[in-house]
């Protein structure tokens, strides 16, 4: 099809809802259950849903200048190619696609299908399909893979279309977890665990399998940078908002401001959910206990804090929280599908993917980009490796984040007179804020969970013979059709 251009058709109000789309997936009802663990108390549980925030929101604050700058398709791939080099922009890339995104959209989809199974069963993981020695195919991996076809053909109809169905779901989540703050703030609140998580706020405990470690000093900033992870993963995506940057209506203003509102508004929602539940059930429990409030926020069946927290809705609190998980998640990838299309595109417009990634529809799309992604996503999914891939990449996840904050400073000397409509709110002590903070998680991460951090710097090393191949191809004008 001709290259018709990319149209300008998302304001602010679209802009923001991809951001908070793209941040509220499934993480926000099931992670507090690892940070229970991991600190032991409430006060340093809210502790590290607000560092997350203020990272979050110090690091959109960061990309707006880089934003409105650069209002390009492909976001931060073009701030890395930019401020350091084509081979780091496609590092970004190919991990993006290999792992990062693709392995998001295959994770979010398949906890709509867990959840799905909850209103109606068949579609469980445990329904088997197809088996071939150990290799199987389940229903739940089925419906993961059909929602992911459906948002895909939905976006190949255009940008119109991709943004009506994220605009509505948004709205949707962010109304029914605003209502259920309140319902269970209002209705659930139970004296006994509010007394209880206020007694011992601070009183700091690492639960392990081995045994429970009281906490100060030095571990309890390790275990804090630990905890993280979970809440970084649940605040994670807010970036993709800059990969759609060439389909954005006066991107110097409506990028850094969606970026600051969306991100700001979904770290105050996600606050309050927490403290909903601090306000239903104690953060310290037993894993043998019967009830949800015995087992508090650490031992919450299969994670599912917010399903114990409207625990007082009777039999049907599960089926409430799945439905509202379902549109969270189906909303959330449709935001990450829309936008993870447009970082290939820019890539093979520089001739470092393949060439036909790089045109656009008839819808003035990037359809083949749109395709290709669906296919691999579907193919995590069938895989089952999806979630190992993501925890082995928050590493690099966070690396990328501080090296494209960085590139501020690195533009500022490079490209002292390039126009700059929005300036980084706090420079230099915000940014800089950023990178130390986002640094040192890395180092917490190195020293307490090496085995998630080692296989995310060799996917991202794995790429650089396959940018100086990609390179090569292209000077003998021979890129991959």
């Amino acid at each position: 099809m001709a290259d018709t251009g990319l149209k300008r058709e998302l304001g602010l109000m679209d802009s923001a809802m991809i951001v908070m789309g793209s941040m509220i997936g499934s993480g926000i009802f099931i992670v507090s259950a690892d940070i229970a663990r991991t600190v032991g108390c409430s006060g340093w549980l809210l502790m590290v849903w607000i560092i997350t925030g203020f990272i979050t929101v110090a690091a959109a604050l960061s990309y707006g200048e880089l934003a409105a700058m650069m209002p390009r398709a492909g976001g931060q791939y073009v701030y890395l190619r930019e401020a350091y080099s084509p081979m780091a922009g496609f590092l970004y890339g190919w991990t993006l696609f290999l792992v990062i995104q693709t392995g998001t959209i295959a994770a979010v989809a398949v906890a709509f299908a867990k959840y799905t199974a909850v209103l109606l069963p068949w579609f469980s993981e445990n329904h088997v399909l197809f088996s071939a020695g150990s290799f199987k195919i389940s229903a739940a991996q089925v419906l993961a893979i059909a929602q992911i076809a459906l948002l895909t053909w939905i976006n190949l109809r255009g940008l119109k279309q991709g943004k009506l169905v994220q605009n509505v779901f948004t709205s949707a989540k962010i109304v029914a977890l605003a209502c259920l703050i309140v319902l269970v703030l209002a209705l659930g609140r139970n004296p006994d665990a509010v007394s209880a998580n206020l007694r011992n706020a601070w009183e700091a405990v690492w639960w392990k399998a081995s045994g429970s470690q009281a906490l100060s000093g030095g571990m309890l900033l390790a275990a804090v940078g630990v905890a993280m992870v979970g809440s970084l993963f649940a605040s994670d995506a807010w970036n993709n908002i800059t990969f759609t940057a060439g389909e954005v209506s006066e991107p110097q203003r409506n990028i850094p401001l969606s970026l600051v509102l969306g991100t700001a508004a979904v770290t105050a929602l996600y606050v309050l959910a927490n403290v909903a539940s601090l306000a239903a059930l104690p953060v310290s429990g037993s894993p043998d206990a019967l009830d949800a409030v015995g087992r508090g926020m650490q031992f919450a069946v299969n994670d599912r804090v917010t399903t114990a927290a409207v625990s007082f809705f009777g039999a049907k609190a599960e089926m409430l929280l799945a439905l509202l998980i379902m549109v969270s998640t189906f909303g959330c990838n449709n935001g990450l599908i829309l936008a993870g299309a447009r970082v290939y595109y820019a890539m093979a417009q520089d001739g470092l993917f393949f060439k036909k990634v790089g045109e656009l529809n008839r819808n003035a799309v990037p359809g083949a980009a749109l395709k290709l992604q669906a296919l691999w996503a579907g193919a995590l999914c069938l895989s089952g490796t999806y979630g190992d891939l993501l925890d082995y990449v928050i590493f690099a996840v966070l690396i990328f984040y501080a090296l494209t904050v960085v590139g501020i400073f690195l533009l500022r000397k490079k490209r002292p007179d390039a126009p700059r409509p929005y300036k980084a709110w706090g420079y230099p002590w915000l940014p800089g804020f950023y990178v130390v903070a986002a640094s040192a998680i890395c180092l917490d991460l190195l020293v307490f969970k090496p085995k998630y951090t080692w296989p995310g710097v060799i996917i991202v090393l794995l790429g650089i013979p396959v940018y100086f191949a990609w390179s090569r191809c292209r000077t003998l004008g021979l890129e991959k059709p």
